[in-house]
């Protein structure tokens, strides 16, 4: 495989640079509507939602989408612009994941947040100036795991928007993970704690 020469900018979820596709704009498989987030909100009124704001890379969201298949999360969330859609190279990197887990792409996100609150959602951002350990707080019941973009993390409206703010430790030298380790660390958790008897 011939990767792209070309050096990304700066990304605070990785140590070494992403990579894109030679056409990041050709689409393969084109995004759900939100009318069908509305649908599968009042299917799975309890369900594990993740969203990402803005993630650009499809090596992160091929591998982001993997792993929300094995998570069971009912709707991977994004917006239209600024991000990257179900391209070849996701395809591929998702193993047929992004034919499976429904991949929703919005006009507006921070109205697609609060409409998700409105549906009973609680949600979870993840950020370095989060106020509590992912450990420490309650994953189960109906919640939407937000995920920032390569580089900048979460928009400032998309983090006022968030019920909660958590970090991932990190007891080495680096900041922060890559967006697509990070996403699998905190629906993971999410996992084992709804796997869990509710006391």
């Amino acid at each position: 495989m011939k990767l792209n020469p070309h050096i990304a900018r700066a990304n605070k979820h990785a140590s070494f640079p992403a990579f894109t596709d030679r056409k990041p704009t050709q689409i393969v498989i084109p995004a759900a509507d939100e009318g069908r987030l509305r649908e599968i909100l009042t299917e799975q009124p309890d369900g594990l939602y993740l969203v990402l704001d803005c993630v650009q890379d499809p090596h992160n969201l091929g591998a982001i989408l993997r792993t929300a298949d094995g998570a069971g999360v009912a709707a991977v969330i994004a917006p239209r612009d600024k991000s990257t859609g179900i391209t070849e190279t996701v395809l591929r990197v998702s193993v047929g994941a992004a034919e499976k887990v429904p991949f929703i792409q919005v006009t507006n996100l921070a109205r697609t947040l609060r409409d998700m609150q409105q549906a009973g959602i609680w949600l979870v951002g993840t950020s370095d100036k989060g106020d509590r350990s992912l450990y420490a707080t309650d994953m189960r019941g109906p919640i939407a795991i937000i995920m920032g973009a390569e580089g900048d993390g979460m928009r400032r409206l998309t983090e006022e928007t968030c019920d909660f703010l958590v970090r991932i430790p990190m007891a080495g030298s680096v900041p922060c993970l890559n967006v697509s380790v990070a996403a699998g660390v905190c629906l993971y958790e999410a996992v084992r704690q709804r796997q869990q008897p509710m006391v």
